[in-house]
């Protein structure tokens, strides 16, 4: 099959095209040519997908069995898709997001019935429109696309609920620093391994079957955002300096943080995976966090490089505990 990844770099995203050229798909990767791509076998085209004039030229006599667009995020992006690949593709997968369910949850275990509705933070609301303007599409025309909403997938980054970059929550750990939880720490979470996420999701490039339906792709693994600390932690071989601060204080003080919390990673996230491993039968999630995150930190030390720390999240930090700590309760 001939697949075509706009983007295909990220933390995500390079799992699945390592794994869909092992299966023998021909990948192409549609970048600005920024990043350097390390994936064997793929075929590069360059282009930026914002330039739709210039995707089109560079894209010009090719025909996708999927197209998969890893960096839409806002309905013009969907706009602009729609009229790129209406009669180009036999399947259109857009990548949405586990944050678009219904915040606060009222039902402790998710499925894809549940309702899309996040008041919350933006970058959900946005994702409900794209899949609302997609489906219309379906129906409409008969575009042909895949929903697919990953939850908090990990490879190249420490998952962390508030620490920011790549390496910040473990560089606090390893010099005994105070790291935030929010609320007490016991509300469930789920982690999912990048290349956990890509078995799952090859599975559904070029399959008929997926074509009008929407997909989360999880682990079945349930950690509280204490044990995650804590496990991080282990791994670096130290213990962790938890302090609890309420996410509605921490949102009060910092309202870009907040909306990432109360519009998500406050409440507890349990996924039924049911619908997936209908679809894709084999399915399962076999890397554990404990495991998974010892991959990670070995591949941030292949490469002192990798380990990007932002002084500007230590101070934000420093500040949160500062002003809870001085009875900001």
């Amino acid at each position: 099959m001939r697949i075509l990844f706009i983007g295909g770099t990220g933390d995500i995203s390079t799992s699945v095209s390592r794994l869909a050229v092992q299966k023998g798909f021909d990948l192409f990767l549609l970048n600005r040519g920024q990043t350097k791509v390390d994936i064997p076998g793929v075929t590069l085209i360059k282009g930026d997908i914002h330039q739709p004039d210039q995707v089109s030229q560079a894209l010009e006599g090719l025909r996708f069995d999927a197209v998969v667009n890893w960096v839409a995020f806002v309905p013009a992006d969907i706009e602009r898709d729609i009229a790129l690949f209406r009669g180009k593709t036999r399947q259109y997968i857009f990548i949405s997001s586990a944050t678009v369910y219904q915040k606060p949850p009222v039902h402790s275990i998710i499925t894809e019935s549940t309702p899309l509705h996040n008041p919350y933070w933006q970058y959900a609301s946005n994702k409900i429109a794209c899949e609302e303007r997609l489906l219309a599409a379906y129906r409409q025309e008969g575009f042909p696309v895949t929903v697919v909403r990953p939850s908090h997938t990990y490879a190249a980054r420490i998952p962390s609920a508030i620490h920011g970059s790549p390496y910040t929550l473990a560089e606090r750990l390893l010099k005994g620093l105070p790291v935030i939880v929010h609320g007490d720490g016991s509300s469930l979470w789920t982690l999912t391994h990048s290349e956990d996420f890509a078995k799952a999701f090859v599975g559904l490039l070029g399959n008929p079957a997926s074509i009008g339906q929407s997909f989360h792709i999880t682990s079945d693994e349930h950690l509280n955002w204490n044990q995650i600390h804590q496990t991080v932690a282990e791994a670096l071989g130290v213990e962790a300096n938890i302090v609890h601060i309420p996410s509605d204080f921490i949102a009060r003080l910092d309202p870009g943080i907040g909306a990432g919390l109360i519009g998500d990673k406050t409440w507890s996230a349990i996924f039924d995976n049911s619908k997936i491993k209908t679809f894709v039968p084999g399915f399962q999630a076999t890397i554990p966090f404990y495991a998974g995150i010892r991959k990670t930190l070995a591949w941030f030390d292949e490469d002192p490089g990798r380990k990007i720390v932002d002084p500007a999240t230590h101070e934000k930090m420093d500040e949160i505990i500062r002003a809870y700590q001085s009875g900001g309760r």
